[in-house]
């Protein structure tokens, strides 16, 4: 039997950062948020659009509600850093989910090391999401014979946790 901690199958890594801003139909706040991702990534985020009808709302199908972007590779390990210290490396257990995922909110971009204040821009947060895989995740994704990843192999809150906090010294509590 092989200890957990020398399987290499049980390593986890940051398979994904994703920013996402939401601004409902105000299509002018839309634009800032754009600009705004595009500011502190330098990629340019695509929108997303509604697919329902919520009257009360004023949103109809096709209409432009928020924008996102995906980042991979070894860039986002830094850009994680700058995100965290913006939230002063300081997170609550439930901005972790079941399936190795962790997401939270910067109220102000201005609290991140290294981007500066944008006039056209003003004030504005947005929304960021750090997903967690280990090797052999692709199963899941993979076009041909796709399968599930037994309950073993994903990755818990727990696990999580004590990633985050050995990775990037994060330091998580109840409440804030």
């Amino acid at each position: 039997m092989t200890d957990k901690n020398n399987n290499v199958m049980k390593n986890i890594k940051v398979e994904k950062l994703t920013f996402n801003f939401g601004s409902g139909k105000d299509q002018k706040k839309l634009e800032k948020g754009m600009i705004l991702i595009k500011h502190i990534t330098g990629k340019n985020p695509i929108k997303t659009i509604t697919q329902k009808r919520i009257p009360s709302w004023g949103l109809r199908p096709g209409l432009p509600v928020g924008c996102k972007l995906t980042l991979r590779g070894k860039k986002v390990q830094d850009l994680i850093v700058r995100l965290l210290k913006a939230k002063k490396n300081q997170l609550t257990i439930k901005q972790f989910d079941n399936n190795g995922s962790v997401a939270f909110g910067i109220h102000e971009y201005i609290e991140i090391p290294e981007v500066e204040y944008e006039p056209k821009i003003g004030i504005m947060g947005f929304e960021v999401c750090i997903t967690l895989s280990r090797p052999g995740f692709r199963i899941k994704n993979r076009k041909l014979n796709k399968a599930k990843i037994h309950k073993n192999h994903k990755i818990s809150k727990e696990e999580a946790i004590e990633f985050m906090k050995k990775e990037f010294s994060v330091e998580v509590g109840e409440k804030k």
